[in-house]
């Protein structure tokens, strides 16, 4: 009994947070799997901030032709003089498409567009779900009943069917005079159709946590409901939202590029679901290091999510804590 109250000290001491990713460090799959999704972030990050400063990065020229078409990947050939100033040898590593473009710069662009995408999209439908769930929890009465209702309405069609058409209706509208298309229709496509199970799983937590002490107290204090709720309430729930980023993340990657491959998604650039839809139709042909490419970034990113984002919730997670 010594033994357990000492340990309980030690991590009241600790603290919460500090406990639960010194939890996380002791994981060394989970740390690689972390640093694979840095990896991919950073990529992202360079190719988005080479972009937007026009920085001569071989990745943001993805449209660069650098060898002759459907050249196979590790495959040797040579430049003709007036070829050797425009074209680049070692971009065709993962070979290039029909049009001479590498594969390897296009996988890489992907990056960006799916990295951006989720989380835009994770932001979207975080700040829509978790104050709709913590008022519908907190307040109870017709509140709760409007949002339940709601949020259930929007639940009962199906998902794919609902973020179809979203693309479609967003895509080419404009709103305060900017035009959505590309990657920002899909983000905001995913965004307002995927907060329902986050605001289901907040106003479960709220309802539950409302009448805790620490609640009780802070109304005696003559609190106010607002600082109750988002002061009070939601940071005890933080975790749960940083546990459903996590895991909603690689979701949403997998969203855009359905879309993509659906041709409502990203079209003016390069982007996994694009890559393997221009890809399918000349695997006929034995060309099919398109495919593979844009197919072996979505596995290994989704992989390390999917890792992480378990080790994460069993840290943060009380119930789910056995070291």
């Amino acid at each position: 009994m010594d033994e357990i109250a000492a340990q309980n000290e030690v991590v009241l001491l600790r603290g919460y947070w500090s406990d639960a990713f010194r939890r996380l460090r002791r994981r060394k799959l989970a740390m690689i799997c972390f640093v694979v999704v840095l990896v991919y972030v950073v990529l992202a990050m360079f190719i988005g901030i080479a972009e937007l400063f026009k920085l001569n990065v071989p990745m943001v020229h993805w449209n660069q032709q650098v060898g002759p078409s459907y050249q196979k990947p590790i495959a040797d050939y040579e430049f003709t003089p007036e070829q050797s100033e425009t074209k680049v040898k070692g971009w065709s590593l993962l070979g290039t498409d029909f049009l001479g473009e590498s594969t390897l710069r296009k996988t890489f662009y992907g990056v960006k567009t799916a990295m951006l995408v989720a989380f835009c999209a994770s932001v979207i439908s975080i700040c829509i779900g978790v104050p709709l769930g913590a008022i519908a929890g907190y307040y109870r009465g017709w509140v709760d009943e409007a949002i339940v209702w709601f949020y259930t309405t929007l639940g009962t069609i199906p998902y794919i069917l609902l973020l179809m058409a979203f693309a479609v209706v967003l895509r080419g509208r404009e709103f305060f005079g900017v035009e959505i298309r590309g990657a920002a229709a899909v983000y905001l496509a995913i965004g307002l159709t995927s907060w329902v199970g986050l605001c289901r799983l907040i106003r479960g937590e709220i309802i539950k946590r409302k009448e805790s002490e620490y609640v009780l107290a802070a109304r005696a204090m003559g609190c106010s409901d607002f600082r109750i709720l988002f002061g009070h309430l939601l940071p005890n729930v933080f975790h749960i939202v940083l546990i459903s980023f996590s895991l909603r993340f690689v979701s949403f990657i997998h969203a855009e590029v359905i879309l993509s491959f659906l041709g409502l998604g990203e079209t003016d650039r390069p982007s996994w679901g694009a890559m393997i839809d221009a890809a399918r139709t000349e695997l006929a042909r034995d060309v099919w290091w398109e495919m593979a490419a844009a197919t072996a970034a979505i596995f290994i990113i989704s992989l390390a999510l999917n890792v992480f984002s378990d080790a994460l919730r069993d840290c943060l997670d009380p119930k789910l804590r056995v070291d």
